[in-house]
């Protein structure tokens, strides 16, 4: 699963190095976040009439039928259902996201009974797009997402179970098209980086929600 990630870079270094940021979005002056926890506000890549644009959403999806907002967890939604899930199966007809991020947390149960925390990241924790969906609810005037996941790539099972899927270049433009099928988009949910990734653990203070600053990325000292 996916339940806390970060994006340390500015969006003029994400669209350095990304090259389907739009440069519209390059100027943002959104500050650097450690510890991005489900309901925060977050930037994605949406398309619409084929232009590639960033907006903000809430994460934790609100089907666009909802009269209030879900008590359920809708942060994240299972690749292989989400497809012919009420909450999620019209986001992933027409409303694929991207969502970007530097890295994500998982925990591990420790001896003494507490939970140890892992950032997840790419090499040189270069910066990666998330496959996710979005909506926008009229009753409630929200635009909220969540972030696609998948069985655990075997190089970080022992984390976890489950891993958010880093979509591979090769499939952002036709993840975002609202031109590509289900199918076809089902398909495309394959091309997940997570062989790629690495660990190392840090410190507990990320395991609160309201913690935050750079020295919860940092290396736990051992």
């Amino acid at each position: 699963m996916c339940g806390r990630f970060t994006l340390e870079y500015s969006w003029a270094e994400i669209h350095d190095a990304i090259d389907l940021i739009p440069t519209s979005a390059a100027g943002r002056n959104d500050p650097p976040r450690f510890n991005i926890a489900p309901t925060q506000q977050v930037g994605f890549l949406s398309q619409r009439d084929d232009e590639i644009s960033v907006q903000d959403g809430r994460w934790w999806l609100v089907p666009f039928w909802a009269k209030e907002i879900p008590k359920y967890p809708l942060f994240n939604a299972h690749s292989e259902t989400a497809h012919e899930k009420s909450s999620f199966r019209e986001s992933f007809k027409s409303k694929r996201c991207l969502i970007p991020a530097s890295g994500y947390f998982e925990w591990t149960k420790a001896a003494d009974g507490g939970k140890d925390p892992h950032l997840i990241h790419l090499p040189d924790k270069q910066p990666f797009l998330f496959a996710g969906l979005w909506a926008h609810n009229s009753n409630l005037d929200i635009t909220s997402c969540t972030i696609l996941t998948a069985a655990a790539h075997p190089a970080i099972e022992h984390l976890h179970h489950r891993m958010p899927i880093v979509l591979g270049q090769s499939s952002w433009s036709d993840w975002l098209s609202a031109d590509t099928s289900v199918a076809s988009a089902r398909q495309l949910l394959e091309f997940n980086r997570g062989g790629e990734l690495v660990s190392y653990p840090v410190g507990r203070e990320v395991n609160s929600s309201r913690a935050s600053g750079a020295s919860l990325v940092e290396p736990l000292a051992i």
